[in-house]
């Protein structure tokens, strides 16, 4: 929609809001169930829109005190017309999404917002639900307040079943995860996706994307093959035996020839070599990628705890998937953990891109807008501010030495806070915060730094930085969603001052640290320190960087802003190559998944399952073994009966001959008429049909989720290994489609074999409830 329309659109909600003014109380509620009833009838939703953001905004003054301003009505039109819109820190983007909220929610249809975290989603959700409630709709937090508390499947389902919902991403997309594990139509608790809005969505939507959202299930058996691996690892060299770029290590093809040597193996990347490969993959990214202190630490009990370092959090509890933890215990010399199998995955990519509308908004998200139009289709509208913005972003200063750049930063520090002036410093790793925070302890400089492992507390942190002479260190990302509102006194002394220091990994982060100073037309200023040792400039140019900081060789003032520049845009571009890549690999499990979970779907939503449909799977199986087995033997026969068929001796009637054995014909018939009869026995064994056909639909979906968790769980370990391929001449993706498409076939065959197992072997007993157990195989 371009901007004339939107702008039109406008100026329709405000001729709207002249008439929504006049209406009592009791009128303006009434527009709920009018604007309801009018698209009961068929009225599209853009011909209530006006209207309706009109009600919504008359009801945002009289509950909440805050009418939208003219740029926030048109930021929530340009999300409603399916942009990502860019509105700067500190411009009002909660009450801004009350207006496309409250509209697709009159559809009755699913309606949620996700954002970053639960104290978001919860304090969003708390704020603007007067407004929703008084114009008669239902929201809900989709979160606890408390960490550590988990919802039931019944109070999600209430959550879900909600006009409007607040939750966050994660919590969304586990949520998908888990609704398609259930055994029962009843314990679903997700509506059908409709419309969502993404805060923060640059975070989520780019920074977010590369970590697929995998549910762990049951235990892999325990590999021998760690500390092997990671011996081997510990004897290759850089550039000869492997080479690295970005976050992916892979061997050289010296390498793979000196890893066949030391295993004794004649083709590294054969099939039936896979898990030393994916080992030795794992191995490699332990001690090459994964960093102790940066990635991870070990705790004092001796436990890898993972550390999200672009917040500066801990993150107890929580594994890399895939052996990787593991890998990292063997590297430190810790008692290995229990691999688990990945028995869900999605990445937020496929998770939004299922909702028929979906929108987003977020402060900095117009550097990305060739990114998100490729992978997401979506547009980027810069909304312009309710005020012109005051702040001040001063040049960068570059030095050498990590050294001269903490000395100036702190020097720069210093001289604001003696004025009274709030300072925020923004740092891009949490060693930084460590390192600038003992600085200024030696100066005496009281201050807050901002490592938090919880949400609630580090949004205190950061709302708190505003105050006179408050001093505040943080990570880029922590504290994001709450504004920085200085006091009268620090606005008169010129507003919050915002020092970074280190170069960030993209042009986003450093656009959301200057976002902090100059909300809603306050004055403020922002100046970045950068360096050669910056981690950002010594993972692309770490060679070049240290020659010129021992002195070996000279760089003008010029030539040291292009490399520190320079490292900065190729991390970028790596970043989109890498997150376009990882689309194409997921794009392959999604076409499975979205297969998969429509069949469970069916077979939940009680489809009936015709007799023809068992006889033809159990016929593929017979036909299958038949044609593999030749030359069987009567205890092989007797065997793959016992094992498949029936627990029960053959009776006299149905007994097989002994020269039908060596007819490969006559054994199929007979073995297709032994099924035929046993299908017969097992439906007489049922009272009723809908008990017989819920026991064969919980047949098939049993052997559905075990031949699912084996596909996503290898293709999660695929993808460790496939990177390693492109070294032998070949294309990683085309290798990694080839394998999921075996792998697929593979696995319905193996369903196949086993619905048919399930269905003549499974016993099916009735409790005293009434409901029907099944043991199986």
């Amino acid at each position: 929609m371009a901007d004339k329309q939107l702008k039109n659109l406008l100026r329709k909600v405000k001729l709207q809001a002249i008439r929504m003014k006049h209406l009592s109380d009791k009128e303006l509620q009434a527009e709920t169930p009018k604007l309801k009833k009018q698209l009961k009838r068929g009225k599209p939703l853009s011909a209530i829109l006006p209207e309706a953001y009109a009600a919504i905004c008359e009801a945002d003054r009289r509950v909440l005190g805050k009418y939208p301003y003219d740029v926030q009505i048109y930021g929530a039109l340009a999300m409603d017309a399916g942009y990502l819109a860019e509105m700067n820190t500190g411009e009002g983007k909660t009450l801004t999404a009350t207006m496309p909220l409250y509209l697709n929610a009159l559809t009755g249809k699913s309606t949620i917002l996700v954002t970053a975290n639960d104290y978001l989603a919860y304090r969003d959700a708390a704020e603007m639900r007067p407004a929703f409630e008084f114009m008669g709709l239902t929201e809900r937090a989709g979160v606890t307040q408390k960490p550590g508390e988990f919802l039931s499947n019944d109070e999600k389902r209430e959550n879900y079943n909600a006009d409007i919902l607040y939750t966050t991403h994660s919590i969304l997309a586990f949520d998908y995860l888990l609704n398609n594990l259930v055994k029962r139509a009843e314990d679903r608790f997700l509506r059908d996706f409709y419309f969502i809005i993404i805060d923060e969505a640059d975070s989520v939507l780019l920074d977010g994307a590369q970590m697929p959202l995998v549910i762990s299930g049951s235990p892999r058996v325990q590999s021998n093959l760690y500390a092997m691996a990671d011996f081997f690892v510990s004897t290759l060299k850089k550039d000869r035996d492997y080479e690295t770029e970005d976050k992916s290590v892979w061997l050289t093809e010296r390498g793979v020839r000196y890893a066949e040597k030391f295993f004794g193996v004649d083709n590294f990347f054969a099939h039936e070599n896979f898990e030393l490969n994916r080992h030795v993959t794992l191995a490699l990214r332990a001690h090459v990628i994964l960093k102790n202190e940066d990635d991870y630490v070990v705790s004092d009990n001796d436990e890898i705890v993972l550390i999200d370092n672009s917040t500066g959090r801990s993150l107890p509890g929580m594994k890399l998937r895939g052996g990787e933890h593991q890998a990292l215990e063997q590297k430190e010399h810790l008692k290995l953990t229990q691999e688990q199998r990945s028995v869900a995955s999605i990445t937020y990519q496929n998770l939004f891109l299922m909702f028929p509308k979906m929108c987003g908004m977020s402060g900095t998200i117009s550097d990305a807008r060739t990114e998100l139009r490729t992978v997401y289709h979506k547009k980027v509208l810069v909304i312009p501010p309710h005020r012109k913005v005051r702040r001040v972003d001063k040049k960068d200063r570059y030095f050498i030495s990590a050294e001269d750049q903490y000395k100036a930063a702190l020097k720069e520090t210093l001289k604001i806070h003696k004025t009274g002036q709030a300072v925020l410093v923004v740092t891009a790793t949490i060693q930084d915060t460590e390192i600038f925070s003992r600085m200024l302890v030696k100066e005496g400089v009281p201050h807050s730094v901002l490592n938090a492992d919880n949400a609630y507390w580090e949004a205190e942190i950061i709302a708190a930085a505003g105050k006179h002479n408050a001093v505040t260190v943080s990570t880029g990302m922590a504290g994001r969603g709450t504004d920085i509102k200085p006091e009268k006194k620090v606005i008169e002394l010129g507003g919050l001052a915002v020092i970074g220091i280190g170069r960030m990994k993209n042009v986003r982060l450093e656009r959301q640290a200057r976002g902090r100073a100059g909300r809603q037309g306050d004055p403020g200023s922002s100046q970045f320190f950068v360096s050669l040792e910056d981690e950002v400039v010594k993972s692309m140019n770490r060679e070049k960087a240290e020659s010129i900081i021992s002195g070996r060789r000279n760089i003008s003032h010029f030539g040291l802003k292009h490399l520190i520049d320079g490292a900065q845009k190729t991390m970028e571009e790596q970043g989109v190559s890498s997150r376009e890549q990882f689309v194409r690999y997921d794009e392959i499990l999604r076409r499975q998944r979205e297969i998969l979970y429509a069949a469970r779907d069916r077979l939940l939503d009680k489809a009936s399952i015709e007799k023809s449909t068992i006889q033809s799977i159990v016929n593929d199986n017979l036909k299958l073994f038949v044609k593999n087995n030749p030359d069987i033997t009567d205890a092989e026969l007797n065997r793959y009966i016992l094992d498949n068929l029936t627990y029960e001796s053959i009776p006299d009637a149905i007994r097989i001959e002994g020269h039908s054995r060596k007819d490969q014909k006559k054994l199929l018939e007979t073995l297709e008429s032994i099924a035929a009869r046993l299908y017969d026995l097992k439906a007489m064994s049922f009272k009723n049909d809908d008990d017989f056909q819920e026991y064969t639909r919980q047949c098939f979906l049993t052997a559905i989720d075990d031949g699912w968790v084996e596909e996503v769980d290898y293709l999660q370990q695929m993808q460790f290994v496939i990177t390693t391929r492109g070294t032998a001449q070949r294309n990683p993706i085309f290798e990694y489609s080839r394998e999921a498409y075996k792998s697929f076939n593979d696995m319905k065959v193996e369903m196949k074999k086993n619905i048919a197992r399930n269905f003549f072997l499974g016993d099916p007993q009735i409790d005293k409830d009434g409901e029907m157990k099944i043991t199986f195989p």
